[in-house]
């Protein structure tokens, strides 16, 4: 009864046509939609790459900044010392006073000022010790020493007031204002830095400085050296054990004074505060 409802046999040759038609069109269909796949992924990694190379930016560069040229120096008598200087002769380096007293000064320079780095050593005072390094000259050095009547010398405290516990510094520079680069001694024997309260002197650099007490510098000519001395704060005796700390200075107003051969350099003032 079933094959009498729905006949088994050839169809008709249209059907098998349509049959044919819809398997083409659809395996074109299907290449068409490969070929596409395959293009689109490639201008998507070309865009890809593109966008990499072109719109990624460049890895920054990082360059050090303008270093000073001239003589960069750490040394302590007393507490610790940081000089640095200006060049030599062919551009200007500003130097500004720091409060406390005296005068800012200016000296040239764009020239090196480093020179026999031999000379570094340690120098100290009562309560620290340091180290010497760079713009230093050795002893021999072929240098002149710097006549007293070229250098110029400014001496000031980076603060008016330091609160308790904070170690006081004092910066001293030295101009050489004749045209001759040489050399001077800015060790704690040569410039004895001294320290006073009430006309009492509490510390000073030559009471008992480690080594030889001195610090050789080239000064460039039209050039400065900036010499900066740390105290921590502590009193020293005439013929005290160096490294061996003094007593515990007071709170109040203090006078800092250094003494060349040969030069007239203003004191400053500056104050330790109360807890």
């Amino acid at each position: 009864m079933g094959s009498l409802r729905n006949p088994v046999g050839p169809l008709p040759s249209s059907i098998y046509w349509r049959r044919r038609a819809v398997a083409a069109s659809l395996a074109v269909l299907v290449a068409v939609l490969v070929v596409w796949a395959l293009l689109s992924g490639g201008g998507g990694g070309g865009k890809g790459d593109e966008g990499r190379n072109g719109s990624s930016p460049a890895p920054s560069e990082i360059t050090p900044g303008p270093s000073g040229s001239g003589p960069a120096i750490s040394e302590a008598p007393g507490g610790r010392e940081e000089p640095g200087g200006s060049g030599g002769d062919d551009g200007k380096n500003g130097d500004s006073a720091a409060p406390g007293g005296g005068q800012g000064g200016t000296g040239s320079g764009s020239g090196s000022g480093g020179a026999g780095a031999d000379g570094g050593g340690t120098q100290g005072g009562t309560g620290a010790g340091g180290t010497a390094a760079g713009g230093l000259v050795p002893a021999d050095s072929p240098l002149p020493n710097c006549p007293p009547g070229a250098l110029r010398l400014t001496l000031t405290s980076e603060k008016n007031r330091y609160a308790p516990g904070e170690k006081p510094k004092f910066r001293l520079l030295v101009r050489n204002a004749s045209a001759t680069t040489c050399k001077a001694d800015l060790g704690p024997k040569h410039a004895v830095l001294t320290i006073s309260a009430e006309d009492d002197d509490v510390w000073a650099s030559d009471h008992c400085p480690r080594g030889a007490g001195t610090l050789l510098v080239r000064v460039p000519a039209g050039g400065s050296v900036t010499h900066t001395v740390e105290w921590d704060r502590r009193g020293s005796q005439p013929q005290c054990v160096p490294g061996k700390p003094g007593p515990a200075a007071e709170p109040g107003t203090y006078l800092v004074e250094v003494a060349v051969p040969g030069a007239k350099v203003l004191p400053a003032s500056f104050t330790l505060a109360k807890d």
